[in-house]
């Protein structure tokens, strides 16, 4: 197994649905002064439950994955190839099965009362969760899946070191840990051009105004 980096500038985090990628994700942009990304939010969605092209979601992921600095809180089968590898470290949330749904079931029930916003705009529904489709359906189709991925990820020589978490207890002392980065993320209220999502004239990531 390849060294951890003490301060790596590039972060990946990847897990099983319902492990809590996006809130680690944000506690460590929030704990090391990185910019923060989201797979969903950034890349992958459009208000309206439309889920944008493989091209242009590979042209975004490539353009967040070129900049010296960021963390990602997952990484979709059609782009992961982009932003593996220039990954500095992996964070693995490797959580037991009724660990990732019993939290996943929550999730979604609070989000649906709630009326939360989620995946750039949208907003689940009962319908939304019991559809074939449904993000449930997603967590049982995938976790075996992505679980074989850590492994092969650990193995291959050729990967960014992998830190893999088997318990949250585990993964909150190693945020604790978390040292700053040595050119902290400074809040803007214009992002700048290069900080924009391609084609959107948007501010990627929710670095802006955090």
């Amino acid at each position: 197994m390849k060294p951890i980096p003490a301060n790596p500038s590039r972060v990946l985090f990847y897990g099983v649905t319902g492990s809590g990628k996006s809130s680690a994700a944000h506690a460590y942009a929030a704990a090391s002064g990185l910019p923060e990304f989201s797979a969903d939010d950034d890349i992958g969605w459009l208000p309206g439950w439309q889920q944008r092209g493989a091209d242009e979601q590979r042209e975004i992921a490539a353009d967040v994955a070129a900049r010296d600095r960021w963390v990602l809180d997952s990484a979709y089968g059609v782009w992961r190839d982009i932003v593996v590898p220039r990954a500095e470290l992996v964070v693995a949330l490797d959580y037991p099965r009724w660990l990732s749904l019993s939290r996943l079931v929550r999730r979604s029930l609070r989000r649906v009362i709630a009326k939360e916003q989620v995946c750039n705009g949208n907003t689940e529904t009962l319908g939304r969760l019991l559809a074939r489709d449904s993000i449930f359906f997603w967590h049982f189709n995938s976790f075996a899946r992505k679980k074989r991925v850590f492994s092969e990820w650990q193995s291959n020589p050729d990967m960014p070191p992998v830190l893999v978490f088997r318990r949250p207890a585990d993964l909150n002392d190693w945020l604790a840990q978390v040292p700053a980065a040595t050119r902290p993320w400074v809040s803007m209220t214009t992002p700048a051009a290069s900080d924009l999502v391609p084609g959107t004239g948007r501010g990627v990531g929710r670095g802006w105004g955090v």
